[in-house]
């Protein structure tokens, strides 16, 4: 069965925008954007809120600017393909390899879990992770935690009442002093 993953850029105080909505302080190294690539090869199907959506339409089209590197290339080459599902209450159209959720999120997970289909069932935004956590939905989390405090904004990690046990899988600490940690939820 497909693993549903979560996966984001996260401050040390666990925020993935600060309190102005800017993440500027996400901005990769080569070493971090390589090893997003390498994580973005392994996804089947991105789910992602509005607003991530929005954020991320820029790769739709960035294989045609001139400036970007190989990497960049590289990422929207991966990125332009990979089938995303969009949850919003506010679109009535997304365009690229999208298409509006026509369920409810568990709905959704269910039939692609049920689908043919190899690679992971990503989600991106911390809303909709929210959402997917208090079902219980969540397979493991993957979190790029950055050196930084931000002191408030958009929490990486659902706010709930319920207590939610964590097996570290793997962790790597980058030139960049940023560390990755990936967690399996203990079932």
């Amino acid at each position: 069965m497909r693993s549903v993953t979560y996966s984001m850029s996260v401050s040390l105080d666990g925020y993935i925008v600060g309190p102005d909505g800017s993440f500027d302080w996400t901005g990769p190294d080569e070493e971090v954007f390589r090893f997003w690539i390498d994580e973005i090869r392994e996804v089947g199907v991105h789910l992602m809120g509005r607003r991530l959506y929005e954020t991320m339409l820029y790769w739709e089209t960035a294989d045609q600017n001139p400036s970007l590197d190989d990497s960049e290339l590289e990422w929207a080459s991966i990125w332009k393909p990979l089938p995303k599902v969009v949850f919003s209450t506010t679109l009535s159209t997304v365009r690229g390899n999208a298409r509006l959720a026509s369920g409810g999120l568990a709905e959704e997970i269910e039939r692609l879990r049920a689908e043919p289909g190899k690679g992971d069932i990503a989600i991106g935004g911390a809303t909709l992770a929210a959402e997917a956590a208090a079902l219980d939905l969540i397979d493991e989390y993957r979190a790029m935690v950055y050196p930084v405090l931000v002191g408030g904004g958009i929490s990486f990690f659902p706010q709930h009442e319920r207590r939610v046990d964590l097996e570290l899988l793997d962790t790597r600490t980058f030139s960049s002093r940023v560390v990755y940690l990936r967690y399996r939820v203990a079932r």
